[in-house]
């Protein structure tokens, strides 16, 4: 569906990754349409990045064929160009108003060609293709390229390409060139495909203001294996970085009659903060969604500082408050939050009316009582995923409801949980009340979304922030007023230069803290910043101009949501100049491609919207809901699914994500899938379904006789002090409570803990901490949660994972081993066992490197070591001193995780421990 002109994509976004380009150029047939030619150039100027995507491919066939251009961008990146060369004839892509465009647009639909071209598909990504039909032996060269500015977002800019050739390419090459005048404070890689045979072909250069990222991988890297030509390039690739920060509060840049204000100053304490948070518990949140909203709860509320105060509402039919006034959070308070937290549970309607002027009134009686700290700041946090359904129901009613309580005096944040929920009804509410609207897309990792997102507005710095120049020296700033600012973010101001500039400017910043006003000083000498941006090497010229355009444009989008109609029209006038002088495809312009005579004449590429309902292609099965469609099974019944070139996949709560055209409409059903156990299987779309169903009450028999016990799986693998060849294998029998100090070197600065279950003989979670690079990473046999500040980022295992970062490098396989290592500390590997012994192990290399201070557990087999004689009638029994403590190792048959294939018998020293 073409979206309508005044649609407004780009302030809808949730998760929002601040670079993403994907390149995926699909062969018609194997062997066919030849991609020899790949790259990616992305030039990074002040957080501005400029990315041009460049595929070269031949039709190696004797007849026509068809060669497909597919990518995905950020959702909040404007293309800006787009061009195919074919013989030698360049056939551009034009950026034309939408109401221009519709003519073109309506006939291609009309005649069955493609249109739309560019639409979402997933939290980041928005999707562009083209296809052009290619003679024998021709070659064609597609070119895009597009621009966007990069967020600050819990301490770092992220970029991230996403590359996926599907084929071997000959010329494979990306290029990431980074110009910061501030000088680069923090630079990070990460893959989820470069292996330990890619890594070569991966280089970081870096220096104090200047980065270049290359990744050139040869013909043999890509491949797979010697008898496979499949690629082993697919996937995610990220740079992450940070500038350097002064008191003063940031920098001026200027360039060709422009300049920015990145403004993120250093060294502020954290103001108090009162927060509320509305949590919907309605009967649509059953499930997976209300057990991931209190898991995230329950840590967002471990986060909170003493000087805090805060209350909990949940809401369905009706508003229930925790505490009748706000409190602080105290110990106890928050103890008894988490309690409460736990104990919610879904059901009913969706009353968001009540529920949010219940918040305001508790914060509007706290203010009045002045119960709350001088100075502090009060925000609201709504989380749901559905529309208002009891009492006012009304969405524009709620907005001015809410609006009118608030009065201008808190920040409303708004998180849409899945894609039930009304997010243009969200993102209303927040912006006219200083907040905005994220959505919660549902996975695995939707409780580290919600806790990332707290994080982004849990420390407020100052209040109330202006900035100020001198009105002679300068015209059409952008934004210059925000409500809060918060660590980890940052604030940008653009605008022009007057004709008669001055050779100096000055700006202030002005910003109020909890007992104080503040203001910072800033100035530019102008010929001076001309002259550091005529570097043709590492920037684009005019990238400043483009910067102020690409800024204004997002911040008249955004306005427009709230405005009045007369007010929204007059916006997107000016939006939509900006959109067509600077040749930027938003929701307001369209891009017409052209293709060469005799080919379908017109593709029209357009801004999406974000999407209102459940995505197309998905329903939802779920036991016992009413109001949904599809089968409905009873308690205890487990649902699965076979569908023809569909994944198996079993979802929790007995919820089931299945594509809507294997379902409308249902035409055969075979039997009842009410019955405690059996096969249902019915048509739809032309497709067999078939549904199996288990009474998970019933019990579950077998005659088979036990198979042989398993060797044994160790929990801990040691390399031991001194000994090459040697390994010692741990297995603990009994502790003093389920938590242990594994390993702690202070030298090393890193700690390793460990929940052992001694029932059953593995670990359920284990835990390394190392304080330079600060870094946690939270392993459990379903995931990794990686911790970098206050980012969280989870992995699955047996992924592919690359990480470089100063200090230490993280790589994860298909075997599912995680090694973290570092050229002058202690490697460490986790794995997620799925073999006998389910559960996670851990094993060591290089443990020459641990100090003579290292402890815990195991760290003491690395203290004063000694090996006592064999014993007297058996070679094969030695007595271990390790740390004052003696222990009795055996020879045995394990399995070992580190050498060859997981899995490979080994013989080992076997000793068991007692804590």
């Amino acid at each position: 569906m073409k979206p309508p002109a005044s649609a407004h994509a780009c302030a809808i976004v949730l998760v929002l990754l601040p670079l993403l380009a994907v390149l995926q150029t699909t062969r018609a047939q194997k062997n066919a349409i030849d991609i020899y030619s790949l790259t990616v150039d992305s030039r990074v100027s002040s957080r501005f990045a400029h990315t041009v995507i460049t595929s070269r491919v031949v039709n190696r066939a004797d007849f026509i064929q068809e060669a497909t251009f597919q990518m995905e961008l950020p959702k909040k990146a404007f293309i800006t160009n787009f061009s195919m060369i074919i013989d030698g004839v360049t056939y551009p892509g034009n950026i034309k108003q939408k109401d221009a465009a519709q003519e073109q647009y309506s006939a291609a639909v009309a005649r069955g060609e493609s249109a739309g071209l560019v639409k979402a598909t997933g939290r980041n990504m928005e999707q562009f293709q083209v296809s052009v039909s290619v003679a024998p032996s021709a070659k064609v060269t597609f070119e895009l390229v597009y621009e966007e500015l990069l967020k600050r977002r819990l301490g770092v800019y992220e970029l991230l390409l996403k590359v996926q050739p599907q084929q071997l390419v000959k010329h494979l090459q990306m290029d990431i060139h980074i110009f910061e005048p501030q000088g680069i404070s923090s630079l990070e890689t990460e893959s989820t495909f470069i292996s330990s045979e890619l890594a070569d072909a991966l280089t970081v250069s870096q220096n104090q203001t200047k980065a270049h990222i290359r990744f050139k991988p040869t013909l043999s890297q890509q491949q797979k294996s010697a008898e496979q030509q499949d690629t082993v390039v697919d996937g995610d690739f990220i740079v992450r970085y940070d500038v350097n920060r002064t008191l003063s509060g940031g920098s001026i840049q200027i360039e060709n009659g422009y300049f920015v204000h990145y403004f993120a100053p250093e060294g502020l304490s954290m103001i108090p903060k009162n927060v509320i948070f509305v949590i919907d518990r309605s009967g649509s949140m059953m499930g997976k969604k209300i057990r991931q909203t209190r898991e995230a709860l329950i840590k967002i509320l471990e986060d909170l500082r003493p000087e805090d105060h805060f209350n909990l509402i949940s809401f369905s039919s009706e508003a229930t408050q925790w505490k009748p006034s706000l409190v602080p959070a105290s110990t106890q308070n928050v103890e008894e939050a988490t309690k409460y937290a736990e104990s919610i549970k879904a059901h009913g309607g969706t009353n968001i009316n009540d529920a949010m002027l219940m918040a305001v009134y508790l914060l509007e009686t706290a203010t009045r009582a002045e119960q709350l700290p001088s100075g502090s700041v009060s925000l609201l946090l709504l989380l749901t995923d559905g529309d208002p359904t009891v009492g006012e129901t009304n969405p524009t009613v709620i907005q001015k409801n809410v609006q009118e309580a608030i009065g201008g005096q808190y920040s409303l944040f708004c998180l849409g949980f899945g894609f039930d929920v009304s997010y243009a009804f969200l993102e209303k509410l927040a912006l006219d009340n200083g907040g905005l609207a994220r959505r919660i897309y549902e996975d695995s990792d939707s409780a580290l979304q919600l806790q990332d997102f707290y994080q982004e507005v849990a420390n407020p710095l100052l209040t109330a922030v202006t900035f100020e120049y001198p009105g002679s020296a300068v015209e059409e700033v952008t934004q210059d007023s925000f409500r809060l600012f918060f660590k980890g973010s940052e604030m940008v101001v653009a605008g022009k230069l007057r004709a008669q500039s001055p050779e100096v400017l000055s700006a202030k910043v002005s910003g109020q803290l909890p007992t104080e006003n503040i203001t910072f000083q800033m100035e530019s000498q102008v010929a001076k910043q001309e002259e550091e941006f005529r570097q043709p090497k590492y920037i684009f010229h005019g990238f400043m101009e483009r910067l102020w355009a690409y800024l204004t444009i997002h911040q008249l989008l955004e306005r427009m949501v709230s405005a009045s109609d007369a007010e929204k029209q007059a916006l997107e006038a000016q939006a939509l100049g900006l959109s067509l002088n600077y040749s930027f495809v938003t929701p307001l312009t369209s891009m017409v491609v052209t293709k060469p005579e005799g080919q379908d004449q017109s593709q029209v590429a357009e801004k999406p919207v974000e999407s209102e309902k459940v995505p197309s292609g998905r329903t939802v099965f779920r036991h016992g809901a009413m109001g949904h469609t599809g089968p409905v099974l009873p308690a205890g019944v487990a649902l699965f699914t076979r569908v023809d070139d569909l994944p198996s996949k079993v979802m929790e709560s007995h919820d089931l994500l299945i594509p809507s055209e294997y379902i409308y409409p249902f035409s055969t059903l075979d039997s009842d899938p009410r019955q405690p156990s059996g096969i249902a299987s019915f048509s739809a779309g032309g497709s067999k379904i078939v549904i199996d169903y288990l009474d998970e009450t019933m019990e579950e028999t077998s005659p088979t006789a036990a198979p042989p016990a398993p060797i044994q799986a160790p929990t801990v693998i040691l390399p031991l002090p001194g000994q090459s060849r040697n390994q010692l294998c741990v297995d603990i029998k009994r502790t003093s409570g389920p938590l242990l100090i594994l390993f702690a070197d202070p030298e090393q600065g890193v700690r390793v803990i460990g929940e052992y279950k001694v029932e059953k003989a593995q670990f359920s979670q284990i835990e390394v901490a190392f304080k330079n690079p600060q870094l946690q990473v939270h392993v459990s046999p379903e995931h990794v949660v990686v911790t970098r500040g206050r980012r969280s980022s989870e992995y699955k295992w047996k992924e592919t994972l690359f990480v470089v970062m100063p200090g230490l490098t993280m790589t994860m396989d298909k075997a599912g081993l995680l090694l973290l290592s570092s050229p002058d500390k202690v490697t460490i590997g986790l794995l997620s066992w799925d073999g006998p012994g389910q559960g996670l192990r851990l094993l060591l290399r290089d443990t020459d490197r641990f100090s003579s201070h290292v402890d815990g557990i195991l760290g003491r087999f690395y203290r004063g070591v000694l090996w006592g004689p064999p014993d007297a009638t058996d070679d094969s029994k030695r007595t271990l001193r390790a740390h004052g403590f003696d222990f009795n190792a055996t020879r045995k048959l394990k399995l070992d995780y580190q050498e060859g294939t997981p899995g490979t018998v080994i013989s080992c020293w076997s000793v068991e421990l007692y804590t």
